[in-house]
């Protein structure tokens, strides 16, 4: 048996990178998975399942998490927790170093990355509420949010959008918890995703996470090394775990690479 069978969970930005792997994951664990993404690629439907559904939605609409909760719990039997990964780099926006920050990079990585948290951590609790059930809530943070490096790495409202997601994370964990509500979070190293594409093709960047992230020989994180931690998030495996930020980052927070970080 897996330890998510009988759940229902929906994943927003499951199309690809860490979402796309977690999909797979819950799958295999036994849940029946509502996915949301931009695009899906071909055969996510097939590998979700016929008690699964591929909703193709932007994550930055209001409406988006609510329509797909709703939709999970009508069509899928239920709805028993979320694990929102939708964001990413705000670079083409205009994010950078403070002094360089366009008030549009400003606004659109925080829409993109915190807002677009808010409107799916909101759907979930009011469901949740309205069904008058517990249930689990997993987010997605980075590392950048508490270890900076400011060499390889300069994206302030990134940055600080990340650390806003902790920050509703443990407001919403201690809200909630009397509900029997549990939420928690992931902060994510360098990890190998289409998002990473321009990290990932600099050999000065993948030099000094060879050291950043000494882990299994010192490499980038890839998406299957979360999977684990989000099943343990959305099962009951964690009923007793709230409030907590998780760092998979291949010893990112812990250690130095040349004076980079």
């Amino acid at each position: 048996m897996g330890s998510l069978d009988g759940r229902v969970i929906v994943i927003v930005g499951g199309t690809s990178g860490i979402g796309l792997s977690a999909t797979r994951a819950c799958v295999a664990a036994g849940a029946r998975v509502l996915v949301v993404g931009l695009a899906a690629p071909a055969g996510l439907a097939d590998e979700v399942g016929a008690a699964g559904r591929v909703v193709e939605a932007d994550a930055r609409d209001p409406e988006t998490a609510r329509r797909a909760v709703r939709q999970a719990s009508g069509e899928l039997g239920g709805f028993h927790g979320l694990f929102h990964v939708a964001g990413g780099s705000g670079r083409s926006f205009g994010d950078g170093p403070l002094h360089e920050l366009s008030d549009a990079g400003w606004e659109e990585t925080l829409r993109l990355n915190v807002t677009s948290t808010f409107h799916s951590n909101r759907a979930a609790v009011e469901q949740l509420l309205l069904q008058g059930t517990p249930g689990s809530i997993l987010n997605t943070s980075s590392v950048i949010a508490r270890s900076p490096s400011p060499r390889h790495f300069a994206t302030h409202a990134y940055a600080a959008a990340k650390a806003a997601v902790e920050g509703l994370t443990l407001a919403a964990a201690a809200y909630y918890a009397p509900r029997g509500i549990r939420v928690n979070a992931l902060a994510p190293g360098l990890v190998d995703t289409p998002m990473s594409a321009r990290a990932m093709g600099d050999p000065a960047i993948t030099g000094f996470v060879r050291a950043k992230q000494p882990l299994d020989g010192g490499r980038p994180g890839r998406p299957g090394d979360l999977d684990a931690a989000v099943v343990f998030f959305l099962s009951d495996q964690s009923r007793f775990v709230t409030g907590q930020v998780l760092a998979v980052d291949g010893g990112w927070a812990v250690s130095e690479a040349g004076g980079g970080a």
